[in-house]
């Protein structure tokens, strides 16, 4: 399988993206320690009409936490043909961090980078830790099932399915058959590094790559036939899922990640 499909985001669309992160931290008074791509187009198959999915990570000034009445943890930017734009506030992402959530471990392994900081590294330090536990799995299982069950329906009445609903089912297969083949090692966002990594056999490397070619350059509305060999992955994945018993995330986290949610929040030495 080809690893040459690397994201690539056109300079004036990343200097439009500056432009609006930095609207963001002026217009609600925030610091933003990272900002990333966080869909298809950090995945590695973007269609031609792909809007930019951009996630982030801001930190309010200290005073902010201090309030009688907490503020609100999110900011989202209204959604467009475009722009996808939404982020978290530190305490809202430590918190989650430490259940784990698979989410924001993916946007921290993003390898679009638009904002980065070292206190990103240091969340990258911290999920690292809780990679172990198989909240991941029920994640991608969950994900992953909701995705086929929408392409099956499609399916049984048209007998050709979304380009998209595929992929957003063989995506998290793949991250599970990581997950088993590689117990402990974080699975990559990109989908070629990823299915690079799994051992997959002949056929469908050359199915996945077929498909790969025509959703990168069709829409995202395009329909292609139910793949047999692909449909017989996904389900062996998601089933190994499903036997999986739950394991509790790692202990011992929560000192750490209160003493780096202060730092940040502190901020920079100057």
């Amino acid at each position: 399988m080809s690893l040459d499909r690397l994201p690539f985001i056109n300079p004036a669309i990343r200097k439009e993206i500056d432009q609006k992160l930095f609207d963001i931290e002026r217009e609600h008074a925030v610091r933003i320690l990272f900002a990333v791509e966080s869909g298809s187009r950090a995945w590695g198959f973007p269609s031609a009409d792909s809007d930019y999915d951009v996630r982030f990570v801001y930190v309010h000034e200290q005073d902010w936490y201090l309030s009688l009445t907490p503020g609100r943890d999110v900011i989202e930017q209204p959604v467009t043909e475009i722009w996808d734009i939404n982020g978290w506030d530190i305490r809202k992402a430590l918190n989650l961090l430490l259940k784990p959530n698979p989410v924001l471990v993916e946007w921290l392994s993003s390898p679009v980078h638009y904002r980065w900081s070292d206190a990103a590294d240091q969340l990258v330090a911290l999920g690292h830790k809780t990679s172990d536990s198989t909240a991941y799995l029920h994640h991608y299982l969950r994900l992953g099932s909701q995705q086929k069950h929408l392409a099956e329906m499609a399916c049984a009445k048209t007998g050709v399915t979304h380009y998209k609903r595929l992929f957003y089912a063989l995506r998290p297969a793949m991250a599970i058959r990581w997950i088993r083949m590689k117990p402990g090692v974080v699975p990559p966002m990109n989908f070629q590094e990823l299915c690079a990594g799994v051992g997959l056999n002949a056929q469908e490397k050359t199915e996945i790559d077929h498909l790969l070619a025509l959703k990168m350059k069709l829409g995202e509305n395009a329909l292609e036939p139910s793949v047999l060999v692909l449909d017989t992955l996904i389900e062996m994945e998601f089933e190994w899922a499903r036997e999986q018993a739950s394991v509790p995330p790692a202990a011992g986290l929560h000192a750490e990640a209160e003493t780096l949610f202060r730092t940040i929040v502190r901020g920079p030495v100057s």
